[in-house]
């Protein structure tokens, strides 16, 4: 979801989800390791957010670069680096039901903001591409799988009644 907004606002068309078999095909076959695995898969300790977490990095850092590959401003691709990473996660929550995780106190938004800025400064100070993603996505999983391990969760404001 986060990555065909970041491809309509960019201009990309058609948005890669829709022109490139690959993404239905890797959506397909994660669906049915789920499904056939399923045993092993829920073995490790909160499996949908460690996969979250994973999927949250590589979105965000593969939005960037390509907000970036269309000359989008630094600060643009990395807003859209970020567009990319939740929009699947935050889709993902109102279909069960829930109150996206971007909406609460947890560490996704920043997370996916931090893989997101990390790969926009590594490609303007010109470091090598490759280096530079796996870097910046692991940054942004990190943050969010050490977020979930250990609950951290950002401030939140609280209202004082003046009366």
């Amino acid at each position: 979801a986060g990555g065909v907004a970041r491809d309509l606002i960019i201009g990309a068309h058609p948005p890669a989800a829709f022109g490139d078999w690959r993404y239905l095909a890797t959506a397909m076959a994660a669906g049915l390791v789920t499904f056939f695995g399923y045993e092993q898969v829920e073995r490790v300790r909160n499996p949908v957010q460690m996969f979250d977490a994973v999927g949250l990095a590589l979105f965000a850092v593969s939005g960037t670069s390509k907000a970036l590959e269309f000359v989008i401003h630094p600060v643009g691709a990395v807003l859209l680096g970020m567009l990319s990473g939740i929009g699947g996660g935050m889709l993902r929550d109102v279909l069960v039901t829930e109150i996206p995780a971007v909406l609460q106190r947890e560490l996704y938004a920043v997370a996916a903001l931090l893989g997101a800025a990390l790969l926009a400064t590594g490609s303007w100070l010109g470091l090598p591409p490759a280096p530079n993603a796996l870097v910046a996505a692991s940054a942004c999983f990190l943050l969010r799988y050490l977020a979930i391990r250990r609950g951290w969760n950002l401030p939140i404001a609280t209202w004082r009644d003046p009366g």
